[in-house]
């Protein structure tokens, strides 16, 4: 999931508004592959991924596009179901720190990437910032490859913090952290280093 570098200010040569992501899922994936380092067979079946979640009535999608209109960045995410597959994969790892509470009643960031001829310009926060502050779920989760990154440090800086670490998701190559944030996100005049409370 999520591959977004820590930025600066919002970029003024990028716009963020709505997209219509099944319409451009070929345009996002290109993003993504850039992003992540994907070959053909991960982005073939990225692609068929991303079309079912659309599917769900409350599926949202931002996108960042350059003048000329093209995609340089993209975030979608979706209330989270404990009965989808991701939540079931990260369930007994989040039961095992006393933080699966987490996965009701959440917002979930499913995938936020931006061309890396775009990042540090504030883009991924910016898109991430955006989509949340539309739902109406008390909460966010997300999960990030577990290791010191630029995405890790963008996500903490929004407040989302550590639920659980060393989270294996099969064919994946690395673990992954769940990360979770209680909404709005932080601004950065707002960033609290707290760990996050238990919902409820």
């Amino acid at each position: 999931m999520a591959a977004a570098p820590a930025e600066g200010p919002a970029a003024p040569d990028a716009e963020i508004g709505p997209l219509d992501l099944a319409a451009r899922v070929d345009e996002a994936l290109h993003v993504q592959a850039a992003a992540f380092g994907l070959g053909q067979d991960e982005i073939d079946v990225r692609r068929h991924i991303i079309l079912r979640h659309l599917e769900h009535p409350r599926a949202r999608a931002l996108g960042a596009t350059t003048p000329d209109g093209r995609l340089v960045g993209f975030v979608y995410g979706l209330p989270n179901d404990r009965g989808q597959w991701w939540s079931t994969v990260v369930e007994p790892y989040l039961r095992a720190t006393g933080t699966d509470g987490w996965l009701d009643d959440s917002f979930v960031i499913t995938e936020l990437h931006v061309h890396p001829g775009h990042q540090q310009r504030g883009i991924g926060r910016t898109l991430i910032t955006t989509i949340t502050d539309a739902v109406d779920h008390p909460r966010s989760i997300l999960s990030a490859i577990d290791k010191d990154s630029p995405a890790r440090a963008l996500y903490r800086s929004l407040g989302y913090r550590d639920l659980a670490r060393q989270v294996v998701f099969p064919s994946a190559p690395q673990p992954y952290a769940v990360m979770g944030a209680p909404l709005p996100l932080l601004r950065p005049s707002r960033i609290d280093f707290r760990p996050p409370a238990p919902p409820g």
